[in-house]
């Protein structure tokens, strides 16, 4: 997963969450991305699917992108594989499927 041409996420261990008729949405463990390159945010949602989200803004030092990154620290039962996992909105970043 890259972000301005920097990558963010490298990894092959991605999880990919289908809901409905909603585009899947891939989810990255935490230990495969740069966390330096993000920075928590104060904003906070709850699916009632999933539980409470968590977001992140991405930052290289000139760039940002604010709440563009999210994470379930303690999702509900159903979908508890997905904890400690990172997703981020496609259309602030480029993810590529190896």
């Amino acid at each position: 997963m890259r972000w301005h041409g920097q990558v963010v996420v490298d990894t092959s261990r991605a999880l990919e969450l289908r809901e409905g008729s909603y585009p899947p949405v891939l989810y990255f463990p935490r230990e495969d991305a740069d966390m330096s390159r993000l920075a928590a945010s104060p904003r906070h949602t709850t699916c009632p699917y999933k539980g409470e989200a968590s977001y992140f803004h991405l930052r290289d030092g000139e760039q940002s992108v604010d709440n563009a990154v999210w994470s379930y620290e303690t999702p509900k039962a159903d979908v508890s594989a997905i904890a400690g996992h990172l997703a981020f909105y496609p259309d602030k970043v480029e993810i590529k499927r190896a």
